[in-house]
């Protein structure tokens, strides 16, 4: 098994603006597993606020000898890192490798069935009137997530309900709202119709949550970064988003997705940005989810090639030449 490892930087067609950030460009990993001529390949960004950058995935692979990648497998891997973004670049590369081995791909190998889904596309952070002209300028996109902080919340829903009132509309506070706000515009986030509100507090906050019987669903996002915070959050949320660079993977992914519907909790399957190479492997997840947010390629200036095929926000499987 040989490693290669391609650093690759993707810009932002605009600023990318959430609660805690603004995003112009992104760096991101290019993993590619091969033996006997044939090639896996997945992308990476790591988390960013848990500190993970470019350098420090590079370092974290690159310390892996060569033993170590003559005996890499699903399984080992899950022990021999931990959830974030180098286990998530292997294991999905890795998942890449062995489709190419199955006369079905990857649905062979997971046993779901790849459909296409309707992804949610991402408002910026700005003042209403501009989100209002970006939800107009949408009008093709019938899913729409707001990213809101605690500056002019409900102006902000208000002008983009009124701008689209036939869009489902999903709001990510990325933890900056408090507690006031959240209880002060419960009522009103029911009122507008709004779908599902993800991470309105910061994750030290979660025990505020617990058993709260809010008007809307709540979702994990920050809370929740792999398999093993499910427990210690399902009295707090509703739904969680799951996503492949937090949780290390696809088969940490697919574990929490089972988790999910096992115990009755709706299914957000996410991205941190990237190519469509980094939403690929996240199609496996997002089949039959409640919530779609693999927008990551609508962001971008350019892609890889092939690229994932979104009309409407409607994506396609990818094509096999892509991923799986």
């Amino acid at each position: 098994m040989k490693l290669k490892i391609t650093p690759r930087q993707w810009t932002m067609t605009a600023p990318f603006v959430t609660a805690g950030e603004t995003v112009s460009e992104i760096d991101v990993l290019h993993i590619e597993l091969s033996i006997d001529g044939i090639k896996g390949r997945a992308e990476t960004m790591g988390v960013d606020y848990l500190g993970e950058t470019i350098t420090s995935m590079e370092q974290e692979l690159g310390q892996l000898s060569e033993a170590t990648l003559a005996s890499l497998n699903g399984s080992n891997l899950q022990a021999l890192l931990p959830p974030g973004g180098s286990r998530n670049g292997l294991d999905c590369a890795l998942w890449d490798l062995r489709s190419k081995h199955a006369s079905k791909g990857i649905a062979a190998l997971t046993g779901i069935p790849l459909s296409p889904v309707a992804t949610l596309y991402t408002l910026s952070l700005d003042n209403p009137e501009n989100m209002a002209k970006c939800a107009r300028d949408a009008a093709h996109l019938k899913h729409l997530k707001l990213k809101l902080n605690a500056n002019e919340t409900l102006q902000c829903l208000e002008a983009v309900r009124e701008a689209r009132p036939d869009a489902s509309i999903v709001i990510d506070a990325n933890g900056s709202w408090p507690e006031s706000l959240l209880w002060n515009l419960g009522d009103d986030l029911q009122r507008l119709n709004v779908a599902l509100l993800e991470q309105p507090l910061a994750p030290d906050q979660d025990f505020r949550l617990e058993n709260l019987n809010y008007p809307v669903p709540l979702c994990a996002d920050e809370s929740c970064q792999a398999s093993g915070d499910l427990e210690r959050i399902a009295d707090c949320y509703q739904a969680i988003n799951i996503k492949l660079d937090k949780c290390g993977g696809l088969t940490d992914a697919l574990r929490m997705r089972d988790w999910c519907r096992q115990y009755g909790k709706q299914v957000m399957v996410g991205n941190m940005l990237g190519s469509s190479l980094a939403m690929a492997p996240a199609m496996v997840v997002a089949q039959g989810a409640a919530f779609v947010d693999l927008d990551g390629p609508l962001w971008q200036s350019n892609d890889v090639q092939p690229e994932l095929q979104i009309i409407n926000g409607v994506i396609q499987p990818p094509a096999p030449e892509l991923w799986g």
